[in-house]
């Protein structure tokens, strides 16, 4: 039986270190991420609680679906919505705030009043 050479090479001695090199870098991103969580909390933590006038710019949502193999060969599906409202302050300036469905749910676009915030947490909004 012929062999293949250059497959047979590439297979035996390269693949394998290509998938280490790929293991590696899923790792490495895995980390990255959670560090950086780590470090926007950690940022959010020593933050001061802020007040200040503000109105409602815009709102969106990002809805992702989801779809489960379960261990009887069906199907479940589900998604997950996470919520955003951009505010604009007295100087001009914008900012993105992720809140939940019932705080999204109260704001209109246009709504001018007082916003409560923590580095880039969201903690209530009066409205006028």
């Amino acid at each position: 039986m012929m062999g293949f050479g250059f497959f047979d090479s590439f297979m035996f001695n390269i693949f394998p270190i290509i998938f280490m090199i790929m293991f590696v870098v899923i790792i490495g991103m895995i980390i990255a991420s959670i560090a950086s969580g780590a470090k926007q909390w950690n940022k959010n933590n020593n933050s001061p609680v802020l007040t200040v006038d503000a109105k409602v710019v815009t709102k969106r949502t990002d809805v992702s679906h989801h779809m489960h193999n379960t261990a009887n060969d069906t199907h479940h599906h589900s998604s997950s919505t996470w919520y955003y409202v951009t505010f604009e302050v007295e100087s001009g300036d914008r900012m993105e705030l992720s809140m939940t469905g019932q705080e999204f749910g109260m704001l209109v676009e246009g709504d001018a009043g007082r916003l409560t915030f923590q580095g880039t947490r969201f903690k209530g909004f009066q409205r006028r």
